[in-house]
């Protein structure tokens, strides 16, 4: 390998090693380079506090414990350490235990599981709802769920790894229309004009922080008879009047035929879930294999999603404590120069370009000044736009924002001013 630099875990998928338990040959040399062993060692590194906006790690630097400023987690409105929410899961612990001890249609079903699918429901202004165990779980079990070989799943070309694995497992064509293009949409709608077919797109793009062209959406997808799966991770309880999400936001909350999210971001805990018509829910849990093979979720994260959803809808002080912060940073992000793409969310990125020694330098120079700021490197975003990904929180204050900013502004914008010079 004549640079290492150039290649990522993308280029090692394949394995013609015979020994199935050994990885392949050149992965072994590549990921043994001091190189890359650097871009690793950021990759879990170990928080030692809650992944509040102020936090603290056990660096892999130089194996320091670390105090951090962090715009890496997903905890966008400080649900996660919100002190009802802890209550919430400590007196579920109490009552219920930790385990569900068993898979929802066999003994896993408790009160506060239908209590939460309920409020799930009603968020969402569906008739119904499942929660799973994992966000990633949920995607994989609802697509799996309702979708066969000949059918076709027309996806957004940004859509996330676990639609994708759903998908696959679901044995559907998979189409993929070119990112928030409607045109290119149509097109694909055109391939699969006659069959069974399932539109897929999500309310917020996580590695670009903008939003899908809902309206263009429903009105295709009502021409060509073709229902929406939308994935609401990174903006349920964030968009819409009530928190509802980007179905919320335009106003088409009905035009959407499954509306899928996770609880690991804004509501602070862990799991996923689906909202939609009633007698569809009661399908997939006969098909749905990672809901009704897998143990139901922990007593005590129940407890506290319940409680985090009454928290976060009874009125909009969370939300409107995060935009505010998101539109400050941008402000302040713009004027330095610094380009943060299309995003018109609380997901900020802050695009490099091309060099990953760069990415993989700055990520250093920001912990070691107290930052926490993960790369994204390829082939999670494109190789020539490497970046990293600011995630806000309503928890930031001004003093913390000014610091990184000022710290973004040193290592990153002044570095790549630098490397421009001729």
């Amino acid at each position: 390998m004549s640079d290492v630099t150039n290649y990522s875990l993308a280029d090692f998928h394949y394995n013609n090693n015979p020994d199935v338990l050994a990885p392949p040959a050149d992965f072994e040399a590549w990921i043994n380079h001091p190189k890359v062993q650097q871009a690793f060692s950021f990759t879990g590194q170990q928080l030692l506090k809650a992944p509040a906006a102020q936090t603290e790690i056990l660096s892999n630097i130089d194996g320091k414990r670390r105090p951090m400023i962090n715009m890496t987690s997903y905890n966008y409105l400080g649900l996660s350490t919100h002190p009802e929410v802890i209550q919430a899961a400590q007196e579920a612990a109490a009552k219920y235990g930790m385990s569900s001890s068993g898979a929802p249609l066999v003994s896993g079903t408790l009160d506060i599981h239908v209590q939460l699918t309920k409020m799930i429901a009603k968020l969402k202004q569906k008739e119904d709802a499942l929660i799973f165990s994992s966000g990633y779980g949920g995607n994989v079990g609802a697509l799996q769920a309702i979708m066969r070989k000949g059918d076709f799943i027309i996806f957004d070309e940004k859509s996330h790894k676990s639609l994708i694995d759903g998908g696959v497992l679901s044995g559907a064509k998979m189409l993929f229309f070119d990112h928030n293009n409607m045109q290119s949409l149509e097109q694909m709608l055109e391939k699969a004009k006659g069959k069974r077919t399932l539109i897929v797109a999500e309310g917020v793009y996580s590695m670009d922080g903008d939003i899908c062209d809902l309206p263009g959406i429903v009105k295709l997808s009502e021409a060509y008879n073709a229902p929406i799966y939308l994935d609401e991770a990174h903006s349920s309880l964030m968009f819409g009047e009530h928190g509802g999400g980007i179905g919320e936001h335009f106003g088409l909350e009905d035009k959407i035929g499954i509306n899928y999210g996770t609880m690991s971001k804004s509501f602070g805990g862990v799991g996923g879930f689906i909202a939609t018509k009633a007698s569809l829910a009661r399908y997939m849990k006969g098909y749905a294999s990672s809901w009704n093979f897998s143990c139901a979720p922990s007593p005590p994260v129940t407890a506290a999603m319940i409680k985090s959803v009454e928290v976060a809808t009874r009125d909009s002080s969370l939300r409107n404590a995060m935009w505010a912060n998101t539109r400050y940073m941008k402000e302040n992000l713009q004027a330095m120069g610094a380009d943060i793409g299309d995003s018109n969310s609380q997901v900020i990125p802050l695009i490099i370009g091309p060099s990953g020694e760069k990415l993989f330098s700055y990520t250093a120079e920001l912990q070691l000044r107290g930052l926490f700021l993960q790369p994204i490197d390829y082939p999670a975003v494109p190789a020539h736009a490497r970046r990293f990904r600011i995630s806000v929180s309503s928890q930031f204050t001004k003093a913390m924002m000014d610091t990184a900013l000022n710290v973004i502004e040193d290592v990153i914008i002044k570095g790549l001013k630098t490397s421009r010079t001729p």
